[in-house]
């Protein structure tokens, strides 16, 4: 997986980065093309706010998730808790379409076993 991380404004620290990193490594996939992570701070008039965007290219749609928090590790940690569900909620429902078509094509088995006749996989699959 690329990591690219930008700070706009200011220059984010060696130590930050390699938090970065490290939360990154922790998601579970191995679909992850790249992770665009960009840091700024929050507007004049309300400086304590810091923002992290997080982008994840995965083949299909990709997962997007921008927080803010008074320090940019909360809003890191925040951004990648909601992108691990996403991850799982996707291979989940990845899984549950394999599973239906996995379903329906015993069951046309079955139900041909009982009329003792072939069953042309082909035309249980469309």
């Amino acid at each position: 997986m690329d990591i690219i991380i930008q700070s706009l404004g200011f220059t984010a620290g060696k130590k930050l980065e390699k938090f970065i990193r490290e939360k990154l490594a922790g998601l579970k996939t191995n679909d992850i093309v790249r992770a665009n992570v960009i840091l700024y701070k929050g507007p004049v008039n309300n400086p304590e706010n810091d923002y992290c965007e997080i982008r994840l290219e995965v083949p299909g749609n990709d997962f997007f998730v921008k927080r803010s928090s008074p320090y940019f590790e909360t809003s890191v940690n925040e951004c990648v808790d909601i992108l691990n569900q996403s991850v799982k909620k996707a291979k989940k429902k990845i899984e549950s379409r394999r599973q239906a078509d996995a379903n329906q094509i015993q069951n046309e088995i079955i139900a041909s076993d009982d009329n003792d006749k072939w069953v042309d996989l082909e035309e249980v699959v469309k």
